[in-house]
């Protein structure tokens, strides 16, 4: 029998309430976690690595609360990771505009989307806690308004009870 496209380009897929989670692995390192919709069935670790990583997964997705523990590669220009750096210290529940996020480390706000864009690591650098001033932004290089990417965002947001930022003009909500 013949692996599925799946088995191929993920070390573990996690089941989620949105779809689903894919874990990619090598060298001791988890290199990229993606969201995918729900046509990927779950797929076991294959790795100490992946099985650790899927189990931290399946932790947040019961507790917004579970704090990731995992050897991430290092990737990302210094920008990018200075943008990341500044995300991931964001509390659950909070959630900060591209605008807020520029103005604290000294850049502009397309800037810190293209970097939220770039993130290989969501739930672990939580980009989905950044949003638009007038709403609720991008999410993972997509701004389809009713497109998968942004429900995800909406759920996560939902998951971790964040409400709106003192910096936005209009509600996360629809």
């Amino acid at each position: 029998m013949k692996p599925d496209r799946a088995s191929l380009l993920f070390n573990a897929i996690v089941p989620a309430p949105f779809g689903a989670l894919g874990i990619r692995t090598a060298d001791d390192k988890v290199c990229e976690l993606v969201y995918l919709p729900p046509s990927f069935a779950e797929k076991s670790a294959d790795s100490a690595l992946a099985g650790q990583a899927a189990q931290q997964v399946a932790r947040y997705l019961q507790d917004p609360d579970v704090m990731f523990d995992l050897p991430l590669l290092e990737v990302g220009t210094e920008f990018q990771r200075k943008v990341w750096q500044h995300i991931h210290a964001i509390p659950r529940g909070a959630v900060h505009t591209y605008g807020h996020v520029a103005r604290m480390i000294g850049s502009a706000p397309r800037a810190v989307g293209q970097a939220c864009g770039a993130n290989r690591f969501p739930l672990v650098i939580p980009c989905h806690r950044v949003t638009a001033t007038g709403g609720l932004g991008g999410f993972a290089n997509q701004d389809d308004e009713n497109g998968f990417h942004l429900s995800v965002k909406r759920w996560l947001l939902r998951h971790e009870g964040a409400t709106a930022s003192p910096w936005q003009q209009q509600s996360i909500w629809p």
